[in-house]
This record gives C-alpha cells, sequence and structure tokens, in this order.
C-alpha cells in the first residue's frame, strides 16, 4: 500500500516509547533444565515471504513472561480484559517477529516503522494445532496476547497473529481507492496464515493438523470473513463481536451517525434504540461518546467515503488525544442509504455474506454500545441461515457484556466479561471439530449471580459462571 506521512495515534506512540526502551533490556535467557527439545529446529524457521524476520527462544511465551520486554506490548492490550482475569504461565518455545513486504508505516513497534508486522509463537509442547488471529480495532499484532494467546499456548497451539497491514486511527489514509485499507485486513490474514502453518511445519516436522481462525471485534470480522472466503485453510473459528459490513447496510456507518448526533446534542434515546442499541445500555454511552463513537464513525467514513467530508478528519484524524476522540460535526448527518453508488460498492469490497464453510461459534455482549448486536450479530445469524449455512453455526449472546471487558472493572455489578464464556467457546468448538460434539444451541448465556464471573462461564447454563 502507499506510504502513509501521518503521526500514529497517542496510544501507538505511547507503545513505540516503550518497547523501544524494551529492546535495549537484556533478552530472556533460553530456559534451563529443558532438555534437548527446548527451541529445537529454531534455526531452520523462515516465514516464506517475510521481508524481515527475528527469532527468539524464550523462557516463557505467555505475557507473564514477556511483560517488560520486546516480545508484548502490554499498553496495546489494555482494556480488553477485566483486571482480575487470570492467565496461564511458564510455556516455553520460540518466538518469530518480523513483517511481509509493504509500503505503509503506521505501525512503530520495535523501531521499525513498518507494516504488516506479525508475531509467531511456537512452544516447544505442541498438540499439533494452530491458532490466527488478526488485531481488534486499530491496535497491533500483540493485543491480544492476554486475551487469546496465552491460553491456546498453553494448550499446547501454535499461535500466530498480524497487525493487519494497517493500523492506528490514522489507517485510512493507506491505499489508493476506498476500501483499500480494509481489504488489505483481510490480505494479510489469509498470508500470515499460509505462512505460519509452513513456519510450524519446519519447527515441528509436518504441517498443523487443525487450523483455527479467531479474533476479537475488527478480529471477528476476519474470522467470519476468513471462514467465508478461504475455508479450505481453517477447520472452524470463534467471533467474538465481529464487525459487520454489508454493501447495503447494516453496518458501522448505519448505526454510529445517530451516536455521534446523540454526542453532538441532536438525537434522542430513542433514536439511539431505533439503531440497535439496547435498551439498559445507557449507563455505557458516556463513556462511548468520549472514546468510541466519533473517532470510530470519521475514520471508517473516511475509508470507505472520504469524498463526503474531505476536510474532517484530513489527513489525520487528530495530534491530540482530544482532537483523534472528537467526531466531525458532519457526521452526526451521514445517510449511508443515500450515498453514491461507488460508496457501497468500496463497502461491498469489504463485505460479508454468510456463507461460511467452517463451524464458527459467535459470542456478543447484549449491552455493546459500540457494536449493538442487533445492528451486528444477530444480522450475521440471519445471513448465516439464509445461505444455509446454520447448521455450521453456533450463536451465544452474553448478559452483561459488552465491547470491552476492561469496562468489567468500572461496572462489576451491572456487567460480566466475555473472555471466559470466549474460552469455553473455543473449547466447544475444538470438541465439535475434533470429537464431533456439538456445542449448546444458540441461547442466550445469564449473567450469572455468584461464583466466579471474571474465569469462569458454562455456554449451556450450569455450573459455575452459569
Amino acid at each position: 500500500m502507499r506510504p502513509s506521512r501521518g503521526v500514529p495515534s497517542v496510544a501507538a506512540a505511547l507503545a513505540a516509547t516503550i518497547v523501544a526502551a524494551a529492546l535495549s533490556a537484556p533478552k530472556p535467557a533460553a530456559a534451563a533444565g529443558l532438555g534437548d527439545s527446548h527451541c529445537e529446529r529454531q534455526d531452520r524457521v523462515r516465514v516464506p515471504g517475510a521481508e524481515f524476520q527475528r527469532t527468539a527462544c524464550l523462557a516463557d511465551l505467555t505475557t507473564t513472561g514477556l511483560a517488560g520486554t520486546p516480545y508484548t506490548d502490554l499498553a496495546d492490550q489494555a482494556g480488553l480484559t477485566a483486571r482480575a482475569t487470570r492467565t496461564p504461565s511458564g510455556v516455553p518455545g520460540v518466538q518469530v517477529d518480523g513483517y511481509f513486504p509493504d509500503s505503509s508505516h503506521f505501525n512503530a513497534t520495535h523501531g521499525w516503522r513498518h507494516d504488516a508486522q506479525f508475531v509467531i509463537r511456537l512452544p516447544d509442547r505442541w498438540n499439533g494445532g494452530l491458532v490466527v488471529t488478526g488485531a481488534p480495532g486499530t491496535r497491533r499484532q500483540y493485543a491480544t496476547d492476554k486475551a487469546i494467546s496465552d491460553q491456546v499456548l498453553a494448550q499446547g497451539y501454535a499461535y500466530a497473529a498480524t497487525d493487519k497491514g494497517n493500523n492506528g486511527t490514522d489507517f485510512y489514509r493507506d491505499g489508493t481507492r476506498p476500501g483499500d485499507a480494509v481489504a488489505e485486513w483481510n490480505a494479510r490474514t489469509t498470508q500470515l496464515t499460509r505462512a505460519a502453518r509452513k513456519a510450524v511445519a519446519q519447527r515441528y516436522g509436518h504441517t498443523p493438523r487443525r487450523t483455527y481462525m479467531t479474533g476479537i471485534s475488527n478480529g471477528g470480522y476476519l474470522t467470519r470473513w476468513q471462514l467465508e472466503n478461504h475455508p479450505e485453510l481453517y477447520d472452524g473459528g470463534v467471533d467474538w463481536e465481529g464487525a459487520l459490513w454489508t454493501a447495503d447496510g447494516p453496518n458501522l456507518l448505519t448505526s454510529l451517525p445517530t451516536a455521534v448526533a446523540r454526542v453532538l446534542g441532536s438525537a434522542s434515546e430513542e433514536e439511539l434504540y431505533s439503531v440497535g442499541f439496547a435498551r439498559g445500555s445507557e449507563f455505557l454511552w458516556p463513556y462511548h461518546e468520549k472514546a468510541y463513537w466519533g473517532v470510530t464513525q470519521k475514520t471508517y467514513r473516511a475509508e470507505f467515503d472520504p469524498a463526503y467530508d474531505p476536510g474532517c478528519p484530513g489527513p489525520s484524524a487528530g495530534a491530540t488525544t482530544e482532537e483523534i476522540l472528537a467526531p466531525c460535526a458532519s457526521d452526526a448527518a451521514y445517510d449511508y442509504a443515500s450515498r453514491p453508488a461507488s460508496v457501497h460498492r468500496a463497502v461491498a469490497r469489504a463485505a460479508l455474506t454468510g456463507r461460511i464453510g467452517r463451524p464458527l461459534i459467535t459470542l456478543h455482549g447484549d449491552l455493546d454500545a459500540l457494536l449493538p448486536k442487533a445492528a451486528d450479530s444477530d444480522v450475521y445469524e440471519g445471513m448465516v441461515d439464509a445461505r444455509g449455512r446454520g447448521p455450521l453455526h453456533r450463536y451465544y449472546t452474553v448478559q452483561g457484556g459488552t465491547h470491552v471487558d476492561g469496562l468489567y472493572d468500572t461496572y462489576p455489578d451491572r456487567l460480566r466479561p466475555i473472555l471466559p464464556c470466549y474460552r469455553s467457546a473455543f473449547d466447544a468448538l475444538v470438541a465439535w471439530v475434533e470429537q464431533g460434539t456439538r456445542p449448546p444451541a444458540d441461547r442466550t448465556v445469564a449473567r450469572p449471580t455468584d461464583g466466579d464471573v471474571v474465569d469462569s462461564c458454562a455456554l449451556d447454563g450450569t455450573g459455575p459462571g452459569r
């Protein structure tokens, strides 16, 4: 994609500072007493198509072992998990960091200033599987280390993640025509999956017996798209509140303008309900007014419909946090349905169809105040059914769940983290694919009144976390 001259977001700049400092720190030593198998064949691992890679033998591939090193980025994970979330540790193995050829430069991780960055983790004790994901939101390749990587590594899976080829709030500047940036997300995920499968074979002597696609938010969108368009690469997937893009709507550009109008004082609660926002989620709206609605609407509208208001956000979403998060006043009146056919064609390049070719489990919180499920996963479930793929799909509504689990720490009496339900869903997917055990039928997973809400969730409504 074309070079970018925009400034990174404040969060990206902070993360780059942390990583730059970590690069000068001592690297984790090889684990002692693990025998000859520790990091065996690491010298053979060459990621196909990579322009650059760096391989390290590490004593622990989880965030517990990697915190404070160049091999993860805790700042980019902020807000995705509840504070009390427990994660496994003590998984030795090989980590490969690098990037594929690309001409855009939003990702400053490692000081590389190069997009299409990836991380591949290859545990010493491998179960024969591979888990692939892409970054949620506009984050980068280490964003889901705590939410996804730690758990699957402890189960023995190899793990691969991509920054999607462009990131940060100026991502819409990548490419030469509307929709290029989001289209690249899908291409980079496919590229990494193919490369990671070959890297796994180099380390362990054979390709993965099973490959699973999964992700949060934009990563959930990637999961849906990959299972629709490249089912030959995967055995199944778990979609955690994936974003929905359809050429004629609904999509983010049909619900968020009303939210922006609310920010600017020109939309009522009833108008938000009419575009899908849930009754009962009102207590979350003030936070989303400040942190999500404005920046999300203006950057995605700029990606697919730059002609609507070329002056906002312009060449950058902003240089300060306030500028980045502020909405464009023009977006309060944005009407996707009336926009030119060229805009709808741009969205069509990234659109979902529901025609999944592998088993998929979808989770969505009923209090999601960024991607309300009534305008997203409820619609996607209907699309899957309309394509005759319903038998391949399970859909669980998580009562009390919202878009980011970190908000549970602020509202523990009203919310529940989705992560424990996600972990249960991943295990259910594996049992479905590998043992033929069908997951529970579509249902609402009730918010428990007792038990361990942070680390337990029973999808069938029984036991702790029910």
